[in-house]
């Protein structure tokens, strides 16, 4: 890994694993919408037939939750440590350490992906490499949910969960902005769920699907 910050998500990430982790916890029962989306996202996935890959997958609470929907789905992060909490906590799943920059999937290999607050940490010039990444691995008619911040910033964090130094950015978006990355990568646009419109930092979620 030859990118900065690649290198720096990592180590933070690392740094701070047990902090997410505590933070993370019992997410998705205080978020109805999200959990929806997730369910929703098995469904149509479950129609394209075949494994279904969570990237970014962090402590594994989204893998896990799409395992009990009745997915075939196994996890993959950039944080070794993560990965470490993920492979504790869910024993019965797989997680590998990647990138989704450079995936070690072939190609047409998944049916579906989800990438659930996990390209916030990917730069603009970045996103549109990562896109074409995740259109080469899933099969034709495989769906992709994208979850992200909503905004025009970029966010620099230097304190964890836990309170010890890291060095990571968040990137903010304008869902047009992440639409035209995943059409520009041949994806075509299924629905799109902003989250909190009226909070400081909304969410949304995005589904395409590789028509090709």
């Amino acid at each position: 890994m030859t990118d900065d910050w690649l290198s720096a998500t990592r180590s933070s990430y690392d740094t701070d694993a047990s902090g997410y982790a505590e933070k993370v916890c019992g997410l998705l029962d205080e978020m109805p919408y999200l959990r929806a989306s997730l369910t929703l996202f098995a469904e149509l996935a479950q129609g394209a037939g075949g494994p279904v890959a969570d990237v970014g997958c962090g402590t594994g609470y989204v893998t896990g939750y799409l395992h009990d929907a009745g997915m075939d789905v196994f996890g993959i992060d950039l944080s070794p440590e993560m990965i470490a909490i993920a492979r504790r906590d869910h024993p019965d799943l797989r997680f590998e350490v990647g990138t989704m920059t450079g995936l070690d999937l072939a190609d047409d290999s998944v049916a579906g992906m989800v990438a659930f607050w996990s390209v916030i940490h990917v730069p603009d010039d970045a996103m549109p490499g990562v896109c074409d990444e995740f259109r080469r691995v899933l099969r034709p008619q495989g769906v992709l949910l994208v979850g992200f911040h909503v905004g025009d910033e970029t966010r620099h964090t230097s304190e964890g969960h836990t309170g010890r130094p890291i060095n990571v950015d968040s990137h903010h978006r304008p869902p047009s902005r992440v639409r035209g990355w995943l059409r520009d990568a041949g994806f075509t646009i299924e629905a799109e769920l902003v989250l909190r419109p009226d909070e400081d930092v909304p969410g949304a979620v995005i589904f395409a699907r590789n028509h090709a």
